[in-house]
C-alpha cells in the first residue's frame, strides 16, 4: 500500500477508534433511544450523497458533449457507488436511495422526520442552508456536521472531497451498535427492520472492493505532491472530529431524557 495512506491510517487510528468505541452506542436501549439517534444520523446520510455527486461531478464527465475524463478505475468506482446509494433496492426489491430507505426506517419506528424534511424544502426553495437550518430546528451538531462538509466540496479541490469520503464516510459502524440493532430487532421486529435492513445493506455495498479503490482514488488524487497530502490529513481529521461532535450531540440529548424520566 502506498506509504503516504499508510501514514495517514496510522494518524487518524486514534480518532476512528473514538468514534468506533464513543459512548453513545452504549446509551441506546431502546426504539426511543434510537429515534434521538436517527434524528441526527439523517443528516449525515443526506450530505454523503451531496459529496458523492461533487466526487462525481468532478472526477467523470457529466456534461455534454462528452469527454473521457480522468482514470477510468476512479470514473467506475464514482459511478458504481453512485448507483448503489441513490437507486439501491428496498426491502421489497423497489428502487430507492439509501436516504430514502432510511426515512421510511425513521417513519417505521416513529422517529420525527419533520425536520430533515422541512430542511430539504427549505433548501430546495431558498438555496439557503441559513434558512433550511433554522426553519427545520436543526441540532447544532448536524448543523456543524453538513456546514463542514459543504465547506470541504466548496473547495473545490477534489482531493479534499476524496479524503474525508474515503477515510470519514467508510468503516465507521461497530459491531456493538449492530448487536444492539439486532437485538432491538428480535423485540420489535415492525419498529427497526428498516433500519437493520439499512445498515447491513450500507455495510455490504460499501465493502472491501469500494474501500480498496476509494483508497487509490485518494492515492491518485494526492499523487507526490507533499501539500496536498498535509492537507488531506488535516481535513480527514477534522472531519473525523465533526463525526465525534455529532455522536456527543447525541448522547447528551439521551442523557438529558433519560435523566428526566
Amino acid at each position: 500500500m502506498n506509504a503516504r495512506i499508510e501514514k495517514l491510517q496510522k494518524t487518524i487510528e486514534p480518532l476512528r477508534q473514538e468514534i468506533i468505541n464513543h459512548k453513545v452506542y452504549s446509551i441506546i436501549e431502546d426504539v426511543e433511544d434510537l429515534k434521538v439517534f436517527m434524528k441526527y444520523h439523517i443528516y449525515a446520510v443526506w450530505d454523503f450523497m451531496s459529496l458523492l455527486k461533487t466526487l462525481q461531478n468532478n472526477l467523470t464527465c457529466t456534461t455534454v458533449p462528452w469527454f473521457p475524463k480522468g482514470s477510468a478505475d476512479t470514473r467506475h468506482l464514482i459511478n458504481e457507488i453512485v448507483v448503489g446509494e441513490e437507486s439501491d433496492v428496498d426491502m421489497n426489491g423497489q428502487r430507492k436511495s439509501h436516504f430514502e430507505i432510511y426515512i421510511e426506517a425513521m417513519k417505521q419506528c416513529g422517529a420525527d422526520t419533520t425536520p430533515i424534511e422541512i430542511f430539504i424544502s427549505e433548501l430546495k426553495q431558498t438555496g439557503s442552508f441559513d434558512i433550511a437550518f433554522d426553519k427545520s430546528n436543526t441540532p447544532k451538531e448536524a448543523k456543524e456536521f453538513v456546514e463542514f462538509t459543504f465547506q470541504v466540496i466548496e473547495s473545490k479541490k477534489d482531493y479534499l472531497q476524496s479524503a474525508i469520503f474515503t477515510f470519514g464516510r467508510e468503516d465507521l459502524i461497530p459491531g456493538m451498535f449492530m448487536s444492539i440493532i439486532n437485538d432491538a430487532h428480535k423485540n420489535f421486529p415492525d419498529s427497526v427492520s428498516i433500519f437493520k435492513y439499512y445498515l447491513e445493506r450500507h455495510i455490504e455495498v460499501d465493502g472491501d472492493h469500494h474501500s480498496h479503490l476509494a483508497l487509490q482514488m485518494t492515492s491518485n488524487l494526492c499523487d507526490t505532491n507533499e501539500q496536498f497530502w498535509m492537507e488531506a490529513e488535516q481535513t480527514t481529521i477534522q472531519s473525523l472530529q465533526k463525526r465525534i461532535n455529532l455522536w456527543d450531540g447525541v448522547y447528551e440529548e439521551l442523557l438529558k431524557r433519560k435523566k428526566g424520566k
